[in-house]
């Protein structure tokens, strides 16, 4: 892929999970996709190793059961080839508290063909579980 067709499918991709088109994400993910989201599956049962489309599907499902999204903000793209890295502002209201969650997130994907392959997402998970709980950390 050029890194043009690479930025689209990255731009695509986001825009499309940000106005909640299920339907166009889907499109967006290869059927073998290798994705993977850092984090403690105790707090964040989405969190873990999903591998193929079906898995990931369930996984963004159980994002949005749990948290309602406020906003995801790229703020930087970097694309080389037909890999990007994504820095993002996010914020998720968790159902269960009402409780908005800020934080930032760094992804980094591969495409091919247009479709997300692989897919690794990381954040200061200290930091999210601390809001989840809504616990102050002091030194």
């Amino acid at each position: 892929m050029s890194e043009e067709s690479t930025r689209a499918a990255v731009t695509d991709l986001y825009a499309a999970y940000a106005r909640g088109d299920g339907e166009r994400m889907a499109s967006l993910i290869d059927d073998d996709v290798d994705f993977v989201i850092h984090g403690p599956v105790q707090v964040f049962p989405f969190a873990g190793h999903h591998q193929g489309k079906g898995a990931v599907l369930e996984a963004l499902g159980r994002i949005a059961r749990d948290y309602l999204l406020e906003s995801y903000l790229p703020q930087v793209t970097v694309v080389e080839g037909d890999h990007a890295a994504v820095m993002s502002d996010v914020a998720f209201k968790q159902r269960s508290s009402g409780r908005t969650l800020r934080f930032h997130i760094a992804d980094f994907l591969r495409f091919r063909d247009g479709r997300l392959v692989e897919f690794r997402e990381f954040m200061n998970t200290f930091d999210v579980v601390q809001q989840v709980l809504d616990r102050q950390f002091t030194i």
